[in-house]
């Protein structure tokens, strides 16, 4: 299939002209990655990895498209689109979908601590095709199966470099890429890439660097 990285955690799947689409959130090229998608994965309710007002037009216009998500979100996108509501489906952790023509497993089920203030929410990762792994905001390593391509948090307010060092050294992933990288600028980007490239690569994980709009088959 064919990965297209948007911006911080949005990636658009391609396979047999059918399209899925995971975390279009409003740091992304969301219009863009929502464009023609039959479906759509969300991690969590966070912003960053849902535009609810993208997500609940897109519902609207198309007819076919279908949302997948925690409860919570799935709750929240039924209000903001009613006549959606067969095509909004709550996601448990543990469970087997097919989606869009992909075969989904879902993991998790619940977000990476931020501060023990900050309520800690619901999150589903998802494992697409036994090969892609969105972990969305959380270092959850999924049991039981071996990942093919890996998409790394590379930072975030609720993680630190060795976290993710270690997500990455955990999954063992044969190749990653990464997501979660639209706070950091350009010189912080180069320092964490560094290290996950040169650790990844002493546990058989080759991480390459893809650029927001590129593609890459996976």
């Amino acid at each position: 299939m064919k990965l297209t990285k948007y911006s911080h955690s949005c990636v658009r799947l391609q396979k047999d002209g059918r399209v899925l689409v995971l975390d279009p959130g409003n740091l992304s090229e969301t219009a863009e990655a929502l464009a023609g998608a039959e479906a759509a994965l969300i991690t969590h309710e966070h912003a960053d990895h849902i535009d609810v007002e993208a997500v609940a037009g897109a519902l609207r216009a198309a007819p076919d498209f279908a949302v997948f998500a925690p409860a919570g979100v799935a709750d929240q996108l039924r209000t903001e689109a009613p006549e959606a509501v067969a095509r909004i489906n709550a996601v448990a952790p543990g469970t087997t979908l097919e989606v869009a023509g992909f075969a989904v497993r879902s993991f998790g089920g619940q977000h990476a601590l931020i501060h023990p203030q900050i309520p800690v929410v619901a999150n589903i990762g998802y494992l697409i095709d036994e090969n892609v792994y969105h972990p969305g905001d959380s270092f959850i390593i999924p049991d039981g199966i071996s990942v093919k391509t890996l998409l790394v948090p590379l930072h975030a307010p609720w993680s630190k470099s060795a976290e993710v060092l270690d997500f990455v050294i955990g999954v063992r992933a044969p190749r990653a890429f990464q997501i979660h990288d639209g706070l950091l600028n350009d010189n912080g980007l180069k320092i964490v890439e560094g290290h996950v490239k040169r650790i990844g690569a002493k546990y058989g994980t080759e991480y390459v660097h893809v650029r927001p709009g590129e593609s890459v088959e996976v």
